[in-house]
């Protein structure tokens, strides 16, 4: 019993190591046929799989409703979803903002988290993407949209937790919680968008009244200089986009201006919704 229970402890701690710095552990039999386990190769030695189990990480800071600090120096993006801006350089307080970096400081600052991942492990600017869950299991990626304080945010190929996410949207929004009571948020005609409104997460309608395709994007214009615009890589998760054309729509996202045009990049058929005409 004893050498089995120091079998057990060896195990523990050799998969606690490989939790931390991926490595590898061996076992190898002596002449007395006695095992040893090491995080080391030996002759003769084979390796063991070792499942570390949930590491968890202390949240050092909150930047924002989508982004803190782990103890271990990973800046964390919140996979799956978007909280509006807070202030900060180069950026404009957005409505909500401050609601949403208030709850997620309540809920983790000073408390551990564990991650889980999806296909892609950083962005552009290196921060660490990931769901992030509380001790107790919270999905807080999903509670963040749950209370109306984010909207789903769907960057292809990560879309490990989309439906429960866009299901927990649909709920907020039919209650109006969070964002969803603020006007703000409200949906208006790509008509009434200009240069002092753009900016900013927005939801827009229009009929759409032809689609346009180049070597790299499809285009579904509402107009000349409004379109929502698609890279053709991820056109095998969409309809086919002839089935759009003359039909209302609502499309979710960021516009940006493109010379005197306004340019909705549409990432996920879950962005453009089919309205009663």
């Amino acid at each position: 019993m004893f050498m089995k229970t120091r079998v057990i402890c060896q195990l523990c701690a050799l998969s606690l190591l490989s939790g931390i710095v991926h490595a590898d552990v061996y076992e190898w039999v002596d002449q007395n046929g006695r095992s040893h386990y090491s995080d080391r190769q030996h002759d003769n030695a084979r390796r063991v799989n070792v499942d570390p189990g949930i590491s968890y990480y202390r949240v050092d800071k909150v930047f924002d409703g989508d982004t803190i600090l782990l103890s271990d120096g990973r800046k964390i993006r919140f996979l799956g979803v978007n909280t509006p801006e807070v202030a900060g350089r180069n950026k404009s307080a957005e409505v909500g903002g401050e609601q949403a970096k208030a709850w997620l400081k309540q809920a983790l600052e000073g408390k551990k988290v564990s991650l889980q991942f999806d296909v892609e492990k950083e962005d552009k600017y290196r921060r660490t993407l990931a769901y992030v869950f509380a001790e107790d299991k919270r999905h807080i990626n999903l509670e963040l949209v749950e209370r109306g304080l984010a909207t789903v945010n769907i960057y292809p190929p990560n879309l490990k937790f989309l439906d429960v996410l866009l299901a927990a949207q649909s709920r907020a929004e039919k209650q109006k919680l969070g964002i969803w009571a603020e006007n703000e948020y409200g949906l208006r005609s790509f008509e009434a968008i200009n240069d002092a409104n753009y900016k900013g997460w927005k939801r827009v309608s229009g009929r759409i009244s032809a689609l346009k395709r180049s070597k790299k994007y499809s285009y579904l214009q509402f107009a000349d200089d409004f379109e929502l615009k698609i890279e053709n890589e991820l056109l095998p998760l969409f309809p086919d986009l002839h089935a759009y054309v003359g039909k209302q729509v609502e499309a979710r996202g960021w516009i940006n201006k493109q010379q005197q045009r306004y340019v909705m990049l549409v990432r996920h058929p879950a962005d453009i919704k089919v309205l009663t005409q």
